[in-house]
């Protein structure tokens, strides 16, 4: 990415999440990073549009990291949430509750919503990218089966699309594959282009 971009090599990227998904994600496109997490207020303001919140969540991250960042470093925060026929699923809080969302997203479609936010000292740009995942009829005990072997409780809605649930039960997907795994790296990769080629 550096060579691509080589105005990015004035700045020191920091990856605002400890999502081990967004950092294989980021690693895969080149990038050299600092993983930097701050303990931030993630309750969500029942006034925020829908497809707002994540993006709003991922700003609320940036601001706070930024507030002790270098003029050099380039903060990059992203938040992602799951929408379901008027539901609005996060992380789950115990294994009933993943087991409630896994429930509502069975044999039915729902939309990923991924917010991210690219901040400096003096520049921000933040954006939500969108992807429409529909997933098979699955059984109580294959949902089951997930839950107690790979414990989602760090994903919105309640599962990964690379683990077991995403392998067997997706059956369409309309967007970007990785928008559902938590960073969507195409919008991504076009902002950065998009500003540090015009520097």
């Amino acid at each position: 990415m550096e060579e691509l971009l080589p105005l990015m090599n004035n700045y020191k990227l920091v990856l605002g999440s400890g999502s081990p998904r967004r950092k294989e994600l980021l690693a895969g496109m080149g990038l050299t990073f600092e993983v930097r997490v701050s303990d931030v207020d993630e309750s969500i303001d029942p006034s925020w549009p829908l497809t707002e919140v994540a993006q709003r969540l991922a700003e609320r991250k940036a601001e706070a990291l930024l507030e002790t960042a270098s003029a050099n470093e380039l903060v990059i925060t992203a938040d992602t949430v799951v929408h379901v026929e008027g539901a609005l699923l996060n992380k789950p809080a115990d294994f009933e509750e993943a087991l409630s969302m896994l429930k509502q997203l069975s044999g039915r479609s729902h939309e990923v919503y991924t917010g991210v936010c690219l901040s400096t000292s003096t520049w921000k740009h933040s954006f939500t990218d969108c992807t429409k995942v529909t997933f098979a009829e699955m059984s109580e005990a294959e949902l089951r089966h997930y839950i107690e072997h790979y414990k989602p409780f760090d994903k919105a809605g309640s599962y990964g699309a690379q683990d077991f649930i995403g392998l067997v039960g997706i059956v369409n997907l309309e967007g970007s594959y990785f928008n559902v795994m938590g960073l969507p790296t195409h919008r991504v990769y076009a902002a950065l282009k998009e500003h540090f080629g015009k520097e």
